[in-house]
């Protein structure tokens, strides 16, 4: 099972990050980086579904696994979506059935320890190289917003 785990400091409590991180309004502007117009389609509990979606109306359909406001989220990514059509069968797509991300936000004197973990399982390395590459970005970009 491949696990990739990526973190970061952030001098902002909780909360802030986590608003970041989820508010309709700052989503699509740290997570740009993975895609254009990103956006998700969802109300973030426990057990809902959600449509992570770019400016081409394309992406994955996923489930809200856990919510623990200003702590932990778990997303499980079940399917692809495209302009309308969810996707569970394509081979592409069936790499991603069940692989899961998570957040933990742990708080110490004012400073938010961000840590994601995905569960990458039967995900090809050009995949496993993009998220090397893109989620650093993407927590620099969730620090510099929650610092502001």
């Amino acid at each position: 099972m491949e696990k990739m785990k990526f973190s970061v400091e952030i001098n902002a409590p909780a909360s802030k990050v986590w608003s970041v991180l989820w508010d309709a309004s700052s989503y699509p502007l740290w997570t740009i980086v993975f895609a254009e117009g990103s956006r998700a389609e969802t109300d973030w509990q426990k057990g809902s579904k959600v449509l992570f979606v770019d400016n081409s109306n394309r992406g994955m359909v996923s489930r809200i696994v856990d919510n623990i406001p200003n702590q932990f989220m778990s997303i499980e990514h079940l399917g692809g979506y495209d302009n309308g059509v969810e996707d569970y069968e394509s081979e592409q797509i069936k790499q991603w059935a069940g692989a899961q991300e998570n957040y933990t936000l742990k708080e110490a004197n004012g400073t938010t320890n961000l840590l994601i973990e995905m569960d990458l399982s039967g995900v090809d390395a050009k995949m496993i190289e993009y998220f090397e590459n893109t989620w650093p970005k993407a927590l620099q970009k969730v620090k510099e917003l929650a610092e502001k």
